[in-house]
């Protein structure tokens, strides 16, 4: 077992891989930005060395400051945490050049997941199942309809240099193809000087559903169930929950053999997560692989029992996992508090904090980093706790929720608990119907 980790990131998942690292046994040093020297983390850690100024690029993400860190204070092991280099295959690469162990999968398995394309044929070899569509640009409106007939309606029109929906048509029926087809081109030929348009088909009524996954040295994979993340913002996760309640057990099981054939197929090690959509026909199909720890890795921790860190340390130290399936025996729902402005579009809202209470109570954790007198640096993302809520059934773990947000009090800036306490009480929300589209009509009052 490794004697020393340093802890290659800030905040509430810094503080939460010491917690694991303290009841190991492990010793941990912290690092830190000028901005962060005030932070939970560095009073928390063994030791503490400073990186660099406040910019990600001049400490977080500066790998020779974090390699001459983890060389001065003897680390034996680097653990990357979330964001910032947990994803990067050429600091996992540099970390074993200098006898140092990353916590996490190889460089290799890495770079396999971290690009698409080279992802989505390694699904497709190994039979999990991807968003069907063209091989590459469509080359004429001949080829669409074909494409379109063979994948069934409805699908998709996408702009190869797209983004902002540019060059995006939605296609329902077949005699609306040829128009789409065109305004897709003429639409994309516009806005990015290229109009090339590829095919896929539309997945109806969204949900993003991932799978936690952990695979270890010795070629054993198994899953820990789901994590329903269909409450987002512009792609952002707001609200987690296991289990999805859109989840039957056929299909969990289904789910959780193809997230074992992914993993399997890149002899993955670590903790990790597959990423679905899922269609409202419970159809399911690969989106990406996140070759880390995720943000909402404390949902699945509450559901099944079972500590992740603690787990993504013994693998990296050469430990076999018991390669049993896991399934939710609790129900747990997670909200990230961030520090925006709900009614102000989100906008960030960074400072001090004159005022904290943090909520308890039975079925409640918080996963924080902050502290009254703190300040929020404006450097980083803006999440400044999770709150989790754990109860035999989904109903009482939103009742339970409700309480804890009412009690939750940060002054002195802005966050989104006044955006989870809507959401809590919102109908569709507590019946379990909601997509991924949910909160673009959702109204704050």
């Amino acid at each position: 077992m490794f004697k020393k980790i340093l802890i290659a990131n800030r905040g509430e998942i810094a503080l939460r891989i010491i917690r694991t690292c303290k009841e190991m046994g492990i010793k941990t040093v912290a690092v830190y930005s000028t901005a962060d020297k005030d932070s939970l983390h560095v009073k928390f850690a063994d030791e503490a060395v400073c990186i660099g100024k406040p910019q990600s690029s001049e400490s977080y993400l500066n790998i020779p400051h974090l390699m001459a860190a983890a060389e001065i204070t003897n680390a034996d092991a680097i653990h990357p945490g979330y964001g910032f280099l947990a994803e990067n295959a050429r600091f996992a690469e540099i970390c074993g050049e200098h006898g140092i162990k990353f916590i996490g999968p190889t460089p290799e398995m890495i770079r396999k997941m971290g690009d698409k394309m080279t992802a989505k044929e390694t699904m497709i070899a190994a039979g999990v199942p991807v968003i069907p569509g063209s091989d590459g640009l469509l080359e004429s409106l001949e080829q669409a309809k074909s494409l379109a007939k063979e994948m069934g309606l409805p699908v998709i029109l996408k702009a190869t240099a797209g983004g902002g929906g540019k060059g995006m048509r939605v296609v329902w029926e077949e005699n609306e193809l040829e128009n789409a087809y065109n305004m897709a081109k003429t639409e994309a030929r516009a806005a990015f000087n290229n109009d090339g348009i590829y095919m896929e088909k539309f997945v109806e009524e969204p949900r993003h559903i991932e799978i936690q996954v952990a695979g270890d040295q010795y070629g054993k994979v198994c899953h820990l169930s789901e994590r329903d993340c269909s409450i987002q913002r512009r792609h952002q996760k707001l609200v987690e929950e296991s289990p999805s309640p859109f989840m039957t057990p056929e299909l969990r099981e289904k789910m959780g053999e193809a997230a074992i054939k992914a993993a399997s197929a890149i002899n993955y090690e670590s903790v990790g997560t597959i990423e679905f959509l899922v269609d409202k026909h419970r159809n399911f199909y690969f989106m990406e692989m996140n070759t880390r720890i995720q943000v909402e890795h404390g949902v699945t921790e509450e559901v099944i029992n079972f500590d992740l860190i603690k787990e993504q340390i013994k693998i990296a130290a050469g430990i076999p996992i018991s390669g049993k399936n896991y399934t939710p025996q609790m129900h747990a729902i997670e909200c990230r508090i961030n520090a925006e402005d709900p009614y102000n579009d989100f906008r960030p809202s960074p400072g001090k904090i004159t005022v904290l209470h943090i909520p308890g109570g039975h079925g409640v954790r918080v996963d924080s980093h902050i502290y009254a007198g703190y300040v929020i640096p404006p450097y980083y993302d803006s999440m400044v706790a999770k709150i989790i809520t754990i109860a035999q059934t989904r109903e009482e773990a939103i009742n339970t929720m409700e309480r804890a947000l009412s009690e939750f009090v940060i002054e002195g800036v802005k966050t989104t608990i006044p955006f989870h306490q809507q959401l809590m009480r919102n109908e569709d929300f507590r019946k379990g119907n909601f997509t991924t589209k949910f909160t673009e009509g959702f109204k704050l009052v």
